[in-house]
């Protein structure tokens, strides 16, 4: 009976796909616009983004990819402060096919290890919008309130530990921590 448990667990786990086909970066410390064209540029230096749409006003970037490519979101914010500015908001439009997702619960999609936090017990399908809540990716006050939503120490880390027991996570693997 486990080595059937084992076994759909598996299936689950391998069987979850989506598809991230847009990032939205909000920066901090952007004064002009020459600030911005210099986050869009780099940004562009990706290999994996195909476009970049700067809004000066909200000092958001909305990111689209190059078809069937890795997204790296690290890649990403290493580019905005790189470029001299800091994320202050981080968000990811998905494109979910039967994921299930439950709170204080990982699931691996793709490849990516994702950590859901704060979220009712549900299955995604079609576009949702998650916000990865990561130190650097929200502002230092946004991670010190998303900590109350975990013990978990893979949320301080970043990667799997000793705290992270679900089948198929290897050690020393980056985990994104999301909201919807």
């Amino acid at each position: 009976m486990k080595t059937i448990l084992v076994a759909i667990a598996i299936f689950f786990t391998l069987g979850t796909s989506a598809q991230v086909t847009k990032v939205t970066i909000q920066a901090t410390g952007l004064t002009c616009s020459m600030c911005s064209n210099s986050i869009n540029k780099a940004l562009k230096t990706l290999d994996f983004v195909d476009k970049v749409d700067a809004n000066i006003e909200n000092s958001t970037f909305d990111v689209y990819f190059k078809p069937n490519t890795s997204i790296d979101f690290d890649k990403l914010k290493k580019k905005v402060e790189d470029a001299g500015f800091f994320v202050a908001g981080f968000t990811a439009t998905v494109h979910f096919n039967n994921v299930a997702i439950s709170n204080n619960e990982h699931v691996v999609i793709n490849g990516t290890i994702y950590h859901f936090l704060n979220v009712k017990d549900q299955t995604l399908n079609g576009d949702e919008t998650i916000h990865i809540i990561d130190k650097g990716f929200v502002t230092a006050k946004e991670y010190k309130k998303n900590a109350a939503y975990t013990t978990m120490d893979c949320y301080r880390t970043g990667v799997v530990g000793n705290c992270c027991t679900k089948e198929g996570l290897v050690k020393g693997a980056r985990i994104y921590h999301v909201t919807i």
